[in-house]
């Protein structure tokens, strides 16, 4: 499915989608049918009036449409905006833009009250929570990934509600902006992202992103009455990242929300893109009833190349020519130093980083066997020349093919 974009909108019209929306006949019912382990996204938007507030209606209509999954049996994980919010309510700042080191303050505020606001409510009924809060390093980090995954599955044996988000305090992947010109990809950048991470590494069956917009259109439904809701999404491609607008509160908006639904996807994981402000949203998901726009999950991809290609966040790149990317592309092989022409940044053996075509444009992530210094020394020789450039190393390949991860949406031809 793919989108035309059109200047100066957010959405731009598109004649296939609504063709596909036409024919298409939903499988969401069977989906979330058989949705055992479910984890739900609540944004900014969702949580708070538009004066800033929390919207503590909305919220307790919330835990408790979580507590009703709970008693069918299914575990659930809440990925939590709200922090920086809540704080900024508290405390009497500038609106306009705080600073870094304010907004790091004001979820130190913030946080506290969020989850009291979580613990009175699932106490409530009947149900017990747990803070979970992450960094950046806690994806990066292999040992740290894989002891992430072994906390929240324990709690989720004891039947807990696990209630996860960005540790802001210490952590500014989220609140930054990203310097556009850097090669460093951090993947751990909102909690759209946030979200489909933890889908990922819990091997989640549904990931629900609620958010202030009913989901996808084929238009912006602010400016155009002809735009339509996108009933079903078989695959993210880059026309449809490249078309979609942002909502108007907090940080994320669509395309972050449809890159986190790629992440999702190629876990195996389906998504359901819904408005939080509509009564019973929740239930209403989880019935199977046309709510939002869902996203279809893909084959999964194994964990360890879930790692490479979504978690772990990138530090560098490195160029290769049309014959190294054909290799990758269609034979599915290693990256050999004689089919690299280019090093961008700095990287260490064992890091992970963008593989880019000669025209600049990633369509791979790889675990480099080489360090940059090293990767710079032998590009362009043959495997055999490795011991001429003075590299002793275990590899004789930049990249291994099983350590390599061709990204989604990326022309073969």
């Amino acid at each position: 499915m793919g989108t035309s974009p059109v200047a100066g909108r957010p959405f731009g019209p598109c004649a296939k989608l609504r063709s596909r929306m036409a024919e298409a006949t939903s499988p969401r019912r069977d989906l979330v049918a058989a949705a055992r382990r479910v984890v739900i996204k609540l944004g900014t938007a969702t949580l708070t009036r538009d004066d800033g507030r929390i919207a503590l209606s909305r919220f307790y209509s919330f835990v408790e449409g979580i507590a009703a999954l709970h008693r069918e049996g299914r575990q659930v994980l809440v990925v939590s905006s709200g922090a920086v919010g809540l704080g900024l309510a508290r405390v009497g700042v500038d609106r306009s833009g705080p600073s870094l080191p304010v907004k790091q303050a004001l979820a130190a505020i913030g946080q506290g009250r969020l989850m009291s606001l979580y613990t009175d409510a699932f106490d409530r009924m009947d149900l017990t929570c747990a803070q979970v809060l992450l960094t950046e390093e806690d994806f990066s980090d292999r040992r740290r990934y894989l002891n992430l995954s072994q906390t929240i599955s324990m709690l989720l044996e004891l039947g807990v509600i696990p209630v996860i988000n960005e540790n802001d305090t210490v952590s500014t992947a989220e609140l930054e902006p990203t310097d556009p010109g850097s090669h460093r990809r951090v993947n751990f950048g909102d909690n759209d992202k946030l979200s489909a991470l933890i889908a990922s590494k819990m091997e989640a069956d549904l990931l629900v992103i609620l958010t202030d917009v009913d989901g996808l259109f084929t238009d912006d439904p602010r400016d155009s009455e002809a735009a339509e809701l996108v009933t079903e999404v078989n695959e993210i491609t880059p026309e449809l990242l490249a078309v979609a607008g942002g909502a108007r509160v907090g940080r994320g908006g669509m395309r972050s929300k449809l890159e986190a639904a790629e992440i999702a996807s190629r876990s195996g994981c389906a998504t359901v893109i819904a408005n939080g402000r509509t009564d019973a949203v929740i239930p209403d998901v989880l019935a199977g009833k046309p709510v939002g726009t869902p996203v279809l999950p893909q084959a999964g991809i194994s964990g360890k190349r879930r790692w490479i290609a979504f978690a772990k966040s990138v530090s560098a790149a490195v160029l290769v020519n049309d014959g190294a990317r054909d290799a990758i592309l269609h034979r599915k092989a290693s990256l050999l130093p004689a089919g690299v022409v280019g090093v961008r940044g700095e990287f260490g053996r064992g890091d992970v980083v963008s593989i880019l075509d000669e025209s600049g444009h990633e369509f791979a992530r790889a675990l480099a066997n080489f360090s940059s210094s090293e990767t710079r020394a032998v590009l362009g020789r043959k495997s055999s020349e490795l011991t001429d450039a003075g590299i002793e190393a275990k590899y004789d390949t930049v990249a291994t093919r099983d350590h390599i991860v061709v990204l989604a949406g990326v022309r073969n031809g």
